[in-house]
């Protein structure tokens, strides 16, 4: 890092990164949105600051000493503490989100550029793994709404192939955004980036809409049982019970019999108990806990499927517009 290029954004990271994360957190209260977000994108490019360098960035501050030693930072690590610090409520989360996003490698960025429909027009016509890693790549609103653009037939397909990525090589990835048709060579390449697709997959399945995403689980689980079951504990929970409000979760246990819910209370959290048992009536809370007590040790995958039952009812409860059954 010569110090005779460096821009004004370079110097402003590095001095802040010298200062510490405290300091650090006390100048990002003072400046805009905007601005975090440019110079902690630029923070986290930085790994190492030589002390020579540190010095000139410093001497305008504090008296300079004789003999300073470079300092060596994960300047991402720092970026993010910085902004968490800052301890802003909503903008501190709005502000890491962003940075992350920033600093995240984004192939295919192009397709961010495109809309929905023309996006999902020219991809369709593709192989479904291509269409897989391109939508990967985007964010969970973009690609949702590709994938909400694409024949029925394919859109679980979609999500599936999302899911299972795992390593793509890099070669692949400069070749498909050079063209989008590339063919993919015979020699797999040994330098791989590594994909979160069950995470890219579950992010574009919550940004759609309700009714859509059970339809592309309920098409996912005639073809991938567990990964159906899988993406939608990841999207709603049985433990998310516990955020919903009181005529939320009534509406809930009418739906279900005692002896349900005595299965699916087998494992869970206190906490959760409690707020089940604080909505039902004395006669039916004591009916429950002595079914509990009665059935005894359950298998841990029958408690798994009862408790997800449950969830079903409740998503289905909510793609009826009863409530909002949002884990986000």
């Amino acid at each position: 890092m010569a110090s005779n290029v460096l821009t004004g954004l370079e110097k402003s990271a590095i001095l802040l990164m010298c200062l510490g994360e405290q300091a650090a957190a006390q100048v990002f209260n003072e400046l805009t949105d905007t601005q975090v977000q440019a110079i902690s994108a630029t923070m986290s490019t930085i790994d190492h600051i030589p002390a020579r360098l540190k010095r000139r960035i410093l001497e305008q501050y504090r008296d300079a000493r004789l003999q300073l030693a470079g300092d060596f930072f994960n300047g991402g690590e720092f970026a993010r503490n910085s902004i968490n610090a800052t301890n802003s409520g909503e903008r501190t989360q709005a502000l890491l989100q962003r940075h992350l996003s920033d600093t995240e490698s984004k192939p295919f960025s192009m397709v961010a550029e495109i809309k929905p429909q023309l996006a999902a027009a020219i991809l369709e016509k593709e192989h479904p793994q291509i269409i897989a890693l391109i939508v990967s790549a985007q964010s969970g609103e973009h690609g949702a709404a590709i994938v909400s653009c694409l024949p029925e037939t394919m859109q679980a397909d979609i999500v599936q192939r999302i899911a299972r990525l795992d390593h793509v090589a890099e070669e692949i990835i400069d070749s498909l955004e050079n063209s989008l048709i590339s063919e993919i060579g015979p020699n797999l390449p040994h330098k791989q980036k590594q994909i979160d697709g069950f995470g890219r997959a579950v992010d574009v399945l919550r940004n759609m809409s309700t009714p859509l995403h059970n339809t592309i689980l309920d098409t996912l689980e005639q073809i991938d049982d567990s990964l159906a079951d899988k993406m939608r504990r990841q999207i709603f929970t049985f433990e998310n019970l516990i955020d919903l409000d009181d005529r939320s979760l009534q509406m809930i246990l009418r739906e279900i019999s005692n002896e349900s819910l005595a299965i699916a209370l087998q494992n869970c959290s206190n906490e959760l108990k409690n707020r089940i048992f604080g909505n039902m009536s004395p006669r039916a809370v004591a009916m429950v806990r002595d079914d509990i007590e009665s059935f005894g040790k359950i298998r841990a995958s029958e408690v798994r499927a009862m408790q997800q039952s449950i969830v079903k009812t409740a998503l289905r409860l909510e793609e009826t517009g009863a409530f909002k059954a949002d884990p986000l």
